[in-house]
């Protein structure tokens, strides 16, 4: 049988395709922009039927009908990020989350903590030789339609065609549904002042020749905004988003002095626009590769002059990083920041940068410095004081690796809100700190 054969064998609907997910099931769901919606919208109406369905994720973006509330103990939603479509459900109890670091997130499928009967996937019409794209997110999904037992997959005119290790034969999969719609589209917006502000700092760390790590969000965006000075420039990262592709057409990422996959963009999966999906199209500077590939550290260290820019809710004066909660209440998840720090870290030349604003706005107007003595009581540590090299606010980058508790607690003073400044030195003398 020709795979063209296979292949027509196997379309079906949606709605016949989830008749194959029966109750106590763990189903793995695509994430980012690529969560298959058909898919998700039948399992949602064939929910009622079900009782005890486990989703294993990880982000989802847009919406997600199956963390309704009337569907707890139908689909039991459990999430290794905490996206802003499920924390509602995580925090009322109707939702679990697993932390794990992200590049590790593949391997509780494929070694069995979390074995998988189903998985949801979706991808790009197959090419002459059989092969479908997984598109604008490979590299969480790789590993799951792989090791599932039955794999659906939604076959998507509109997804592009990412080239790397971001391919599966038509003949692994179980089930094919046949759409035509627009991808989830997510815009980075505008910089405003106090993102550029930090963004400056955060680039004046970033030599000619840099791989970097960049993220989502108005900080990364910011600091791309400020390399267009910088020369040779290169990408190995988790995800991009525009601000990348608008750089490489400038020439500045050229990836010309990556010492891993010269020349190459690697990342693991891409969230933006409809203009950076047609830009990743079937072009060979971009390539998807599995995250436990891409996020492994000792695969990051191999760049040389990695550059990782992460995120923070808050730090402490002694270096400890919060990254996925306020207090004890659960906001995200590790992701990424780990692996990245480290690799960067252990990188020949590297810099792993954590980047935040050095106050937070409350619900009541009241403003709160991010920059803090102590952790809130339950906040998780993602990144611990042992791997921070540099924290950067908008009054500029301390620098503490190598640095003693005393000289961490008068730089990270010194980059903190002005407001905020006495109170953190009487704060760190009553700790003994300074």
């Amino acid at each position: 049988m020709t795979w063209m054969s296979q292949f027509e064998s196997k379309i079906t609907t949606a709605e016949d395709a989830v008749k194959v997910i029966e109750s106590g099931m763990r189903v793995f769901l695509t994430g980012n922009c690529s969560v298959p919606q058909k898919l998700i919208g039948a399992l949602v109406d064939r929910a009622p039927e079900l009782n005890q369905v486990e989703i294993a994720q990880v982000l989802t973006i847009g919406d997600a009908p199956h963390a309704a509330p009337e569907l707890a103990g139908h689909l039991n939603i459990n999430t290794l990020f905490i996206s802003d479509n499920v924390r509602a459900a995580v925090h009322e109890g109707r939702a679990d989350f697993t932390p794990c670091f992200l590049s590790e997130v593949p391997l509780l499928f494929r070694n069995g903590h979390l074995p998988l009967d189903v998985a949801l996937i979706h991808v790009s019409p197959p090419d002459e030789h059989g092969f479908c794209s997984l598109g604008i997110e490979a590299g969480l999904v790789k590993t799951p339609a792989q090791v599932a037992r039955c794999v659906i997959a939604e076959v998507n005119e509109q997804m592009p065609r990412t080239l790397g290790d971001s391919f599966i034969h038509i003949s692994k999969i179980s089930r094919a549904i046949p759409v035509d719609y627009p991808l989830v589209e997510m815009s980075m917006g505008d910089s405003n002042e106090l993102s550029m502000s930090i963004g400056r700092h955060v680039a004046d760390l970033i030599e000619d020749g840099s791989t970097l790590q960049l993220g989502i969000g108005a900080i990364p965006n910011a600091v791309l905004g400020y390399l267009e000075s910088k020369r040779d420039l290169g990408i190995h990262t988790e995800l991009f988003s525009d601000g990348v592709m608008d750089l490489v057409n400038r020439g500045v990422i050229n990836n010309e002095r990556k010492t891993l996959h010269p020349g190459k963009i690697l990342a693991g999966f891409i969230i933006g626009t409809r203009k950076l999906y047609a830009f990743v199209d079937d072009n060979p500077i971009v390539e998807l590769h599995p995250t436990e590939y891409v996020n492994d550290p000792f695969i990051i260290a191999q760049n040389e002059r990695m550059v990782s820019i992460n995120s923070a809710i808050e730090v402490d004066l002694t270096g400890q990083v919060c990254a996925d909660s306020i207090g004890p209440k659960l906001y995200s998840g590790v992701g990424g920041q780990v692996d990245f720090t480290y690799g960067a870290s252990r990188s020949k030349g590297g810099r792993p940068i954590i980047a935040l604003p050095s106050t937070a706005t409350l619900r009541d107007g009241s403003t709160i410095s991010r920059i803090v003595p102590m952790l809130k009581q339950g906040a998780g540590v993602v990144t611990t004081r042992n791997h921070v090299h540099y924290v950067a606010t908008e009054f500029g980058a301390a620098a503490l690796y190598g640095m003693t508790i005393r000289q961490r607690a008068r730089a990270l003073i010194d980059i903190s809100h002005p407001a905020f400044r006495e109170q953190l030195e009487r704060q760190a003398s009553e700790l003994r700190y300074i």
